[in-house]
């Protein structure tokens, strides 16, 4: 696609201001296309706009529980593009409501103004799984090709990036707590990918180089345990710590206590997740469905973490480093 065909071209990304969705409209402006952010606070997300050139960034009020302001945030566009999902519930926001019945609002919308849609939804998605969050997300998955059949859907396993909400959380533990926790003994496995490259593949859906009525799975070239993540992290901040085996059922009380805070560390729910291996599956490696079958090479964890994790060092980039 030309560079004057791309900026003809209207892309509406819900849930655009989150750590995924600040480096989808990052790919997507720098291919030129006229990007409208979608979100709930759109005052908070002007933070984008020098992503692009004047005026190719417009941030919009939208929720996904009120169609009439997804119909409003996508009108005219090409392409939508649903990022949306939580990790815990608040207050309205719920799985159902936001990860079933609020994809299935935007697939709704999309289909209506006849644009393509891409739905980013997560490995672990799976109608029978004992998480509310893995249930809602297969869920809103089987809504979306309800609605659009030939969209194109996204699996990724864990992201990191510079604001993740993985590293950069145990990396902030590991500063006061003289241990981390191996929940489930710690042998859950993990594909850890990076944002960029999720991006990456979102932008090359919206191309049109992906395949429709297609779900993807995304992880990176790395299969390791919570364990050894854990030691990562540990070994990249420059940290002796303990790492103490935390049976499920103990998390589990733990969790049902640490669900209450503001921004919690653990859910009930997130216990059950983690019972399951987050990984890309031998299908969808045989199919090319994939990163490799969208012609990305995915970078590893240690290309990119140690360039956003020395600052939790005892004293951040002025750590010494033995000879």
């Amino acid at each position: 696609m030309t560079a004057q065909a791309s900026y003809d071209t209207l892309v509406t990304v819900i849930g655009g201001s989150g750590f995924l969705g600040r480096n989808v409209v990052r790919a997507l402006a720098r291919r030129g296309y006229r990007i409208r952010v979608a979100c709930r606070r759109p005052d908070l997300a002007n933070f984008l706009q020098p992503l692009g050139w004047v005026g190719q960034i417009q941030p919009v009020q939208a929720n996904l529980r009120y169609p009439e302001s997804l119909a409003a945030a996508t009108r005219d566009a090409s392409v939508v593009v649903n990022l949306v999902g939580i990790l815990y519930e608040r207050g309205r926001q719920r799985f159902d409501s936001v990860q079933a019945e609020g994809a299935e609002a935007a697939a709704k919308i999309a289909a209506a103004h006849h644009a393509r849609f891409v739905q980013v939804s997560a490995i672990g998605a799976d109608a029978a799984s004992p998480s509310g969050y893995g249930r809602t997300k297969a869920d809103g998955e089987q809504r979306v090709l309800e609605a659009v059949p030939d969209a194109t859907i996204f699996r990724p396993s864990i992201m990191f990036g510079p604001d993740d909400d993985f590293f950069n959380r145990f990396a902030a533990l590991a500063r006061f707590s003289p241990a981390l926790p191996l929940i489930g003994g710690g042998e859950t496995k993990f594909q850890p990918v990076f944002v960029g490259d999720v991006a990456e593949a979102i932008a090359k859906a919206v191309d049109g180089d992906a395949k429709p009525a297609t779900i993807y799975e995304l992880g990176g070239p790395e299969i390791l345990t919570f364990k050894e993540l854990m030691q990562y992290i540990l070994s990249v901040t420059e940290r002796k710590r303990l790492l103490i085996p935390l049976p499920f059922a103990a998390a589990r009380l733990i969790a049902s206590f640490l669900q209450f805070a503001p921004k919690p560390l653990l859910t009930p729910d997130q216990v059950q997740l983690l019972r399951f291996d987050n990984i890309v599956s031998e299908e969808a490696t045989r199919e090319g469905r994939t990163l490799a079958g969208l012609g990305i090479t995915p970078r590893s964890v240690e290309a990119v973490v140690p360039n956003y994790l020395w600052r939790f060092r005892k004293t951040g980039q002025f750590q010494g480093h033995a000879a």
